[in-house]
């Protein structure tokens, strides 16, 4: 089948949209359509990578799960030849959360798959598997349980409808139990039982917010799952739904090969059996800990949470009014939760989003949007001091969980709120990129334009770029009507003119 590219702007057929999961066991691409509030799969390809297990005693991604990890992306760019960047989101979860070469890999890896790669915390991730769950169920009156486990890290939401009310991630996962516990294939009762005691050790936070009493049913996310769920139906253990005897008997069949490759049970595909010991640890701990007496597999995950996701995205770049982005509401959560002064955030917003078209007309609409939402949140800090609080709303920037954004574009804005103000050699590896250098001169100029928090005369100002300068210009008498803003202006080009890629120029 060939795929081509649709646009929602002018054509009723919904787009095609694609979503990349590189997870810590397997890399996934799914394609797909929402119509009408309905999804319909169209593509699925599926790769057992073992990224998770890549990673060394020093925390870095060997060079061969790398290659392995590339060899994917390859074939999964082939099919997504003649997608549009609106149609494709890639993420990636807890191994390059914790890889500490995770740039260097992410690099190598955009350039082969031929799109942006988002790496996502672990609520972000709970989140969107709640939304890939719940959209493709039916709806039901209650709370659900929602738990997914992946290679290296296990969430668990608790919602109702399609709503998440708790999302939380756990840094215990089937690649991650089984290469600590059960080496080279080995299934012992030793490692059995140490396997549950650190899954335990790792879950047992969450204890009292999804005890049974807070939930009516509880529903298995993704591989794991999955995987177990089939086993049981395959043998004739269960209907397929997980319960505690269940996995007892998997457990039994297990220690009775003693080794993953002599595991012969139906329905148990080749790439599940080297991280079964860990996944049923995991699953037989979540049963007994929190009173789990039937786990049913769900339909939805991950992948499905964000295609639901970069199709509001794409209605929402539509219809800005109407339409939905989990990220501007986030945005507002930040403002209230850090008492944001909203009235002079919207200023600056404003006045940066008038400089930035007029240097940067065709901007791509994240990289405006990333600067709109720096402008909301560049004093998020003043909560914590009033001194160097640009350093404050950075570092709240980079560490807050902030639903619908990934870890990698949180970097980006704090990194933009860092420079709205000092000097500029804090930006030095941002700056080389020319879009986050005019970014960051225009919220820079309209927080100075904004200073005496009331709105500048945008009017008589106009910004103009020439090659590597930015013009300023405005009438002959501005500048006696506002001098200490003169001040400010010449003061700032005096920074550019010192450590900066751009030159700001200014009318003598």
């Amino acid at each position: 089948m060939s795929w081509h590219r649709t646009d929602p702007q002018t054509t009723d057929t919904p787009a095609l949209l694609a979503a990349v999961d590189m997870g810590s066991n397997s890399f996934r691409l799914e394609i797909g359509q929402v119509q009408r509030g309905r999804y319909r799969r169209l593509d699925y390809l599926k790769e057992t990578v073992r990224l998770g297990g890549g990673l060394d005693a020093h925390g870095m991604l060997t060079e061969e799960a790398t290659l392995r990890g590339l060899a994917c992306l390859a074939r999964f760019a082939e099919r997504l030849h003649g997608f549009g960047p609106h149609q494709v989101r890639a993420v990636a979860t807890q191994t390059l959360r914790e890889a500490k070469n995770r740039d260097v890999f992410l690099a190598r890896a955009q350039a082969v798959l031929g799109h942006p790669i988002e790496v996502i915390s672990g609520r972000e991730e709970a989140r969107l598997i709640y939304a890939g769950v719940a959209r493709l169920l039916p709806s039901s009156a209650g709370r659900r349980l929602v738990v997914d486990i992946g290679g290296r890290s296990t969430e668990m939401i608790l919602g109702e409808g399609r709503t998440p009310l708790v999302a939380e991630s756990f840094q215990v996962g089937s690649v991650s139990l089984s290469l600590r516990y059960f080496d080279k294939g080995r299934f012992t009762e030793a490692g059995f039982r140490a396997a549950q005691i650190a899954a335990g050790a790792e879950l047992e936070e969450a204890l009292e917010v999804f005890a049974p009493g807070q939930w009516r049913e509880a529903l298995g996310s993704s591989g794991t799952a999955g995987a177990v769920s089939q086993l049981l139906a395959a043998s004739g253990i269960t209907d397929g739904t997980i319960t505690p005897d269940g996995l007892r008997w998997c457990i039994e069949q297990c220690l009775s090969a003693g080794r993953a490759e002599s595991l012969a049970l139906p329905g148990l595909k080749d790439d599940r059996r080297a991280v079964l010991g860990g996944g049923l640890s995991i699953l037989y701990t979540l049963a007994m800990h929190f009173g789990i007496d039937a786990l049913q597999p769900a339909r939805g995950a991950l992948r499905q949470g964000v295609i639901f996701d970069l199709h509001e995205r794409a209605h929402a770049a539509l219809d800005a009014v109407h339409a939905h982005d989990m990220r501007d509401d986030s945005v507002q959560q930040l403002q209230d939760r850090f008492h944001v002064d909203t009235a002079q955030a919207d200023r600056v917003q404003q006045v940066a989003r008038t400089l930035y078209a007029s240097v940067e007309p065709k901007a791509k609409l994240d990289a405006q949007r990333e600067l709109q939402w720096a402008a909301a949140l560049h004093e998020l800090g003043m909560m914590v001091s009033h001194h160097d609080h640009h350093r404050h709303s950075a570092y709240l920037l980079s560490h807050v969980d902030a639903a619908g954004f990934s870890q990698s574009q949180q970097r980006r804005l704090a990194a933009l709120v860092l420079g709205h103000r000092g000097g500029l050699r804090k930006l030095d590896e941002s700056l080389r990129d020319d879009s986050s250098a005019w970014q960051v001169l225009c919220l820079r100029l309209a927080v100075l334009l904004c200073h005496a928090r009331r709105m500048p005369e945008l009017g008589a100002l106009k910004l103009q770029r020439r090659g590597s300068a930015a013009q300023l210009s405005w009438p002959a008498d501005w500048a006696e009507a506002h001098p200490r803003t003169l001040y400010l202006l010449q003061e700032e080009r005096a920074v550019w003119d010192r450590s900066g890629p751009l030159k700001l120029v200014l009318p003598e």
